[in-house]
């Protein structure tokens, strides 16, 4: 098996290659992180619409039980047994 010399002009240019490199990747992660940062904005929008039309509906679903309620309760104490 061949031996290869590293000498300082080689691990120099290994050097700038990697530094290029992480400088590549880090650019990279960073837009990444801006894309995400946008796209989970949208989705909190939304999310927050439909928790808001959620929140409508159980409002209007639990007073239609409670207007329920007190009719069927107005009835028993109004019925002539009551």
């Amino acid at each position: 098996m061949d031996r290869v010399a590293w000498t300082d002009e080689r691990l120099d240019d290994l050097a700038n290659r990697m530094d290029a490199g992480f400088a590549r990747i880090d650019a990279d992660l960073r837009e990444l992180g801006s894309e995400l940062r946008s796209e989970i904005g949208g989705l909190r929008g939304e999310l927050r619409s439909e928790i808001g039309g959620l929140r409508s509906t159980l409002l209007r679903v639990g007073g239609g039980v409670i207007v329920g309620l007190v009719g069927v309760i107005a009835a028993i104490v109004a019925s002539p047994l009551g």
